[in-house]
């Protein structure tokens, strides 16, 4: 019998075909580095290092890509509770995080990006997607700067993972409504600086990247347009998967999403 992986995007188990023969692209979703980890993470880890052993038995080369959010609205508010700087606070995580996986006997990935380190590749992807249409950016306001945001109904296969309807979605439910926006359901791509914020040029202003934008574009840049294998926690399919899969592909990035369904650790 051949390999057969379970499909998040289908609810099924299908045939293992990868992309190029006898080569693995695995992307997997790490955590975000503002505390010590935990055992959901610890799990994560050791799930997905099973996987990719069994790969590379079964003859497999894998590239497995396992990025580091080192910049993020919890890293920022744990760093200003300690009046610490978020990035040096990011930096000492990381290091714990490679520590303690290794103690856990998790191999290396073959690469773990960090999203301050992909500004330009998150800055193209943007770029298309507001030549596309898919983007729009926001006028400032008392408290920031402005920003740019993602179009959700621009995108018709919007939550085909998760299987929801963006009608029955109930907006503001996560986070609160910024009446800026043209629909409540509309994510942020770029965030603008406010007071007391690490940020970065782009062309739409000083600022960070959202979340989402920050996975797409480090799974496009190191593991190319396609993947076979996306991980990461069941927590994780709405909305962090589900915004990826509408940005990569708005952008036509068609990156596969595979493996969600294999573990229920967090990685947040």
């Amino acid at each position: 019998m051949s390999l057969q992986v379970y499909n998040t995007l289908t609810r099924a188990k299908e045939p293992f075909q990868t992309i190029e023969p006898g080569k693995v692209r695995m992307y997997v979703c790490g955590p975000t580095v503002y505390a010590d980890a935990h055992i959901g993470h610890g799990l994560s880890a050791i799930v997905f290092d099973v996987i990719k052993r069994y790969l590379e038995y079964a003859g497999y080369e894998v590239r497995h890509a396992q990025n580091f959010t080192d910049i993020d609205d919890k890293i920022i508010n744990r760093a200003n509770a300690e009046e610490r700087d978020p990035i040096g606070l990011a930096e000492e995580y990381i290091d714990k995080w490679l520590r303690q996986t290794a103690a856990l006997n998790v191999k290396p990935a073959t690469v773990y990006p960090r999203a301050t380190q992909e500004l330009p590749g998150i800055h193209e992807i943007i770029d298309d997607l507001i030549d596309r249409g898919h983007a729009y950016t926001i006028a400032p306001n008392d408290e920031d700067e402005g920003g740019v945001y993602y179009r959700v109904r621009s995108f018709n296969g919007y939550g085909k993972l998760s299987h929801r309807s963006l009608d029955d979605m109930r907006a503001g439910e996560r986070v609160a409504v910024d009446e800026r926006k043209e629909d409540p359901m509309d994510f942020a791509l770029w965030k603008a600086v406010k007071p007391g914020e690490p940020s970065w040029s782009s062309p739409w202003g000083a600022g960070r990247p959202g979340w989402h934008i920050e996975c797409s574009a480090m799974a496009r840049g190191h593991l190319g347009d396609q993947i076979d294998i996306h991980g990461g926690g069941a927590d994780l399919i709405f909305p962090h998967h589900e915004n990826e899969i509408a940005q990569s592909e708005a952008a036509l990035v068609s990156i596969r999403s595979r493996a969600t369904g294999f573990t229920m650790a967090s990685c947040r």
